[in-house]
This record gives structure tokens, C-alpha cells and sequence, in this order.
């Protein structure tokens, strides 16, 4: 098993802490992982990126150049990295903030109105959860368990009340992507 994702979006979406619960859960699993980070001095509002490795077995190099997997929150990162996305992949997008659609064929993609889904449970910051939820329900690389123990490492103590949110979040991607998958 091997999944390569990109991750990617504006400062301040949980790009960055997404791609590390992702590691940590992995890690807990007793997998093989990476976690490269990738921003713009400006952070907050600037664009951000992250690869993430996630394999059974060990990684040669843990830079994530074709993925199999992009998530992406914005519009620009739909651009830079739905096309590197290897024939046969996933490309997950918050079809709240992301307008345009990838015009790739070869590709499965899901438009998940994640954002709004984060708003109608309390938070909007939430919705990189959403997200995290419909890629583990659709890939199987992580088990939900894992993910929940891991937002306790990835989370500062100052932001564990927020772990039940976070919870709520992640079940609701996996609702979310399970009813579009029956629909199918």
C-alpha cells in the first residue's frame, strides 16, 4: 500500500496541521510516513502545500511529485495540482470555495461541499477534517480511530476542547462521501 498526497490551500485552512495528522496517524498505524511542508513567508492568507507518504513499506524518497492524491481547498491549488495527479488517482476538492472543475478524465474527483458542511456544525475551520474523513472512507489508508488519537499530538493542549468538533467533522466526511458512493 502507497498513497501520495498533496495537500493544499490558503495559510490558515489546516493544509499544513491536516498533512500532520495524516503522519501522526499513519505513525500510530505502524506505517512508513513522511510529511514535507511547503508555504509562503506570508503563512496566514499565503499558499500552502504539503506531500504526505503514507506506506506499508519503506519510502525511497518521501517528496511527493505525482500524486495520488490531491486535496485541495482553493482555486489556485485545483490548477497547480489536479494536473499531477497520476492516471487513475483521487482529487478531492471543497466544492464550497472551489469553483472551477478539473477537466481531467482519467482521474476520479469528488467536489465535497466541506466548507459548508464545517459551517452547519459550528466552525468553518473544521472543514480540512471534512476533507480528512472522505479520503480515509474512500482510500482506506487510515483507520478513524488512528485519526482521532492523533489530533491529541497534532493539537496543542490548549485546543483539545476542540477534539469533539474535530470528531463531528471527520464523521461527517465519511457520511458525506458514503452517500455519494450509494448514489453511484
Amino acid at each position: 500500500m502507497l498513497h501520495e498526497i498533496i495537500i493544499a490551500g490558503f495559510g490558515g485552512q489546516g493544509v499544513l496541521s491536516m498533512g500532520q495528522l495524516m503522519a501522526h496517524a499513519g505513525m500510530m498505524e505502524g506505517r512508513h510516513v513522511a510529511w514535507i511542508p511547503s508555504y509562503g513567508p506570508e503563512m496566514r492568507g499565503g499558499t500552502a502545500n504539503c506531500g504526505v507518504t503514507i506506506s506499508d513499506s519503506p519510502i525511497s524518497c518521501p517528496v511527493v511529485t505525482n500524486p495520488t492524491c490531491a486535496i485541495v481547498l482553493n482555486n489556485p491549488s485545483l490548477v497547480k495540482f489536479a494536473p499531477l495527479v497520476k492516471p487513475g488517482g483521487l482529487l478531492l476538492v471543497d466544492g464550497t470555495l472551489v469553483d472551477e472543475k478539473s477537466e481531467r478524465t482519467d482521474i476520479t474527483a469528488y467536489y465535497i461541499p466541506a466548507s459548508q458542511i464545517a459551517d452547519e456544525l459550528g466552525n468553518a475551520r473544521i472543514a480540512n477534517i471534512v476533507l480528512l474523513g472522505a479520503f480515509i472512507t474512500l482510500t482506506g489508508a487510515l483507520q478513524p480511530e488512528s485519526v482521532l488519537a492523533a489530533l491529541k499530538k497534532v493539537l496543542p493542549e490548549r485546543r483539545h476542547h476542540l477534539i469533539p468538533l474535530n470528531e463531528k467533522a471527520l464523521q461527517a466526511g465519511v457520511d458525506y462521501i458514503r452517500r455519494v458512493v450509494a448514489q453511484c
